[in-house]
């Protein structure tokens, strides 16, 4: 090993005995295990490494008794997309990397993360957990999991989810009604909205085949279908009451895009196959003058 890497081990090593313990269960002075990512810790898998630390920084020692069950907890907020290094940081410290010292996450990367994700938490009445308190990790970006370049500037000019106060639902509409939204709004999907009968690996909510523009508005084709599932898996309690288990529901989405680029969705008109006033509405659309 170089003198170079010598000193930065050391200064590794010296920077993380200053910090506090990540948890009630862990202390970085301790003695941990190289053991193999099982296949069963699917939340961890193609990070980039094949090993990881027992125990690892939440204090978990025991793989099946609570790294891989307690991993699941976080399935849910990784699905939304809520940050794309996410996965990165979390697998940070429930798979640590096994190598010659610890490697934590920074700070700024945990700042990041918390700061697109807890709002999500928040949507579905959880908060940050204190184990995550980004003021416990190191601050130099050389001695740590630093957060990766910013992303291209077009990706933040994209409709984005976020959480939001239910949207109307609105049974059996006249076909003025609909087309008085259609004017209202900058755009209006069909979608067929699925739920799950039973939990699984899976999103428990997609988006069940394609997604039908009748007025765009700011939408991109190629982004909607995801960005829609993205929104059901943000805001749990409006898709839980729009769709039971096991069954699916069409429906005319409505809404706007905000000057933040913030997607909103306003209205939603379940399309049910009796119901003529929607067809002929969207039918009449094309002509239609507001």
């Amino acid at each position: 090993m170089s003198v170079a890497a010598v000193f930065l081990a050391l200064s590794v090593a010296m920077a993380l005995l200053a910090l506090p313990c990540l948890s009630s269960g862990f202390d970085l002075g301790q003695s941990t295990r190289c053991v193999a990512i099982p296949s069963r810790l699917t939340l961890c898998q193609n990070v980039g490494y094949s090993e990881m630390r027992l125990p690892n920084f939440l204090g978990h020692s025991s793989l099946d008794g609570e790294v891989v069950p307690r991993s699941e907890d976080w399935r849910s907020l990784l699905q939304t997309g809520c940050h794309p290094q996410a996965q990165a940081f979390l697998c940070s410290l429930i798979a640590p990397v096994c190598l010659d010292t610890f490697v934590l996450p920074c700070r700024s990367l945990c700042t990041a993360v918390r700061d697109s994700c807890a709002p999500v938490l928040a949507c579905q009445g959880q908060a940050w957990p204190e184990a995550l308190d980004c003021a416990r990790f190191p601050a130099e970006e050389d001695m740590c999991l630093s957060p990766h370049p910013k992303f291209p500037q077009f990706t933040k000019d994209l409709p984005k989810p976020a959480c939001q106060n239910c949207p109307s639902v609105e049974e059996y509409p006249t076909m003025k009604g609909v087309l008085d939204t259609l004017c209202q709004h900058d755009f209006a999907v069909t979608a067929k909205l699925h739920r799950r009968r039973l939990p699984s690996g899976e999103p428990e909510f997609q988006v069940d085949g394609r997604v039908e523009f009748i007025r765009q508005g700011p939408l991109l084709p190629y982004d909607t279908q995801h960005l829609l599932q993205q929104w059901l898996l943000i805001n749990l309690r409006c898709a839980h009451a729009l769709v039971r288990p096991g069954r699916s529901q069409l429906y005319l989405i409505v809404g706007t895009v905000q000057a933040d680029t913030t997607l909103a969705i306003t209205r939603l008109f379940p399309w049910h196959k009796k119901d003529a006033n929607i067809a002929t509405a969207t039918r009449k659309w094309k002509h239609h003058r507001c």
